[in-house]
């Protein structure tokens, strides 16, 4: 009888609740209005030639790397940041090998540190999600293989400082430092002007959330130019679809559309965070486009606050799987419009649920 690896079946599941997302989506950190109107123009204007075509991803990411600074021999597209992460476990990790993750953070790092049998060193987070540096330097050995690091981090929306993402590079050397900058527009600060400084370092970026193109799945990998060309190998040349290709220059052409919605982004986010504050309710202050808040002291607590909230159309996160954040929910942000819908149904569910008030930040 056919098996898979061992290792597959003990591998933890992701079940993202795609399924049934009938209402305002502000639940998996997408951009709530869309992409560019420019993107759409591009995607009317596709030919069935164009689509019969296997994808030429070169001449795109020489346009992307001129964008951001970096050579085109440093710079990778990818089928989204999660076939990012899966080359580098593919690349740098062999069985028994291990693999350094601060919890809670974004579930595929384990996921795919696992399925290249990798043994996964769980460091939890410091108070108040704080960042544990010297917890994560202690938990670096000689077989210390590959660190991910979200930044700002998910669902946290904290930030780490680049002098200590330096620290950790120094600190493992043989080891791939994967810092993951897919919420970067929301708080503009990234790793890219000291990541020379180390070639053991990547960094990814994401389209799926400021640029709104997360059905196109398409990313961003940058690395040193000596260990880029080993990625390559592992990765498929049609890795990024056509559509996504075509698309991909008109978004980043029309960056007065990413301006507008990410400064609408961040006013929402000082809107909910004030209201959570007078209202009570714990929250940590987010670097990102949304944020997490503690709705009660149980997964039930915040399984009930979901339901409700999904009642009135609004779709937020139950995180309280999470490491640490029991009673949790994850609320993304958007336009003003979405936040106005948002704390309309937030005041209504606190009041029916009778939430107790505590300390309004963390």
């Amino acid at each position: 009888m056919l098996k898979a690896r061992n290792a597959v079946s003990a591998i933890p599941a992701y079940h993202p609740p795609l399924a049934g997302r009938e209402g305002l989506r502000l639940d998996f950190n997408e951009n709530t209005v869309g992409c560019s109107p420019r993107v759409l123009e591009r995607l009317r204007s596709l030919t069935a030639e164009d689509l019969a075509r296997y994808p030429e991803r070169q001449p795109i990411e020489a346009r992307v790397a001129n964008f951001l600074g970096v050579s085109d021999t440093e710079l990778l597209l990818t089928n989204g940041v999660d076939e990012a992460i899966h080359l580098l476990c593919q690349t740098y990790l062999t069985p028994g090998d291990e693999a350094l993750i601060v919890v809670p953070t974004y579930s595929m790092y384990r996921i795919y540190m696992s399925a290249a049998e990798a043994r996964v060193i769980i460091v939890p987070a410091g108070p108040q999600f704080g960042f544990p540096l010297d917890a994560v330097r202690a938990s670096i050995t000689g077989s210390t293989r590959l660190i991910a690091i979200a930044n700002p981090n998910n669902p946290t929306g904290t930030l780490i400082r680049p002098e200590q993402l330096l620290e950790i590079a120094r600190a493992a050397p043989a080891a791939a430092l994967l810092i993951d900058e897919a919420y970067f527009e929301f708080c503009g600060k990234t790793f890219l002007p000291q990541r020379r400084e180390c070639p053991n370092v990547f960094i990814t970026r994401t389209f799926s959330k400021a640029y709104g193109l997360a059905g196109l799945r398409i990313g961003v990998l940058i690395g040193d130019a000596y260990q880029m060309p080993s990625l390559r190998r592992l990765c498929s040349p049609y890795n990024v679809n056509a559509v996504a290709l075509a698309c991909l220059s008109e978004a980043l052409a029309d960056q007065n559309y990413i301006q507008q919605y990410v400064t609408e982004t961040l006013q929402s986010r000082t809107r909910l965070e004030s209201v959570l504050a007078t209202r009570g309710i714990t929250f940590w202050p987010s670097q990102a486009n949304f944020v997490l808040a503690r709705i009660g002291s149980t997964k039930s607590d915040s399984q009930t606050f979901v339901e409700q909230m999904r009642r009135r159309g609004i779709l937020v996160r139950d995180r309280s799987a999470d490491h640490a954040c029991d009673g949790c929910v994850r609320f993304t942000l958007g336009t003003a419009e979405h936040t106005n819908g948002l704390l309309a149904a937030l005041d209504e569910v606190l009041e029916e649920l009778s939430i107790p008030q505590g300390a309004s930040r963390s």
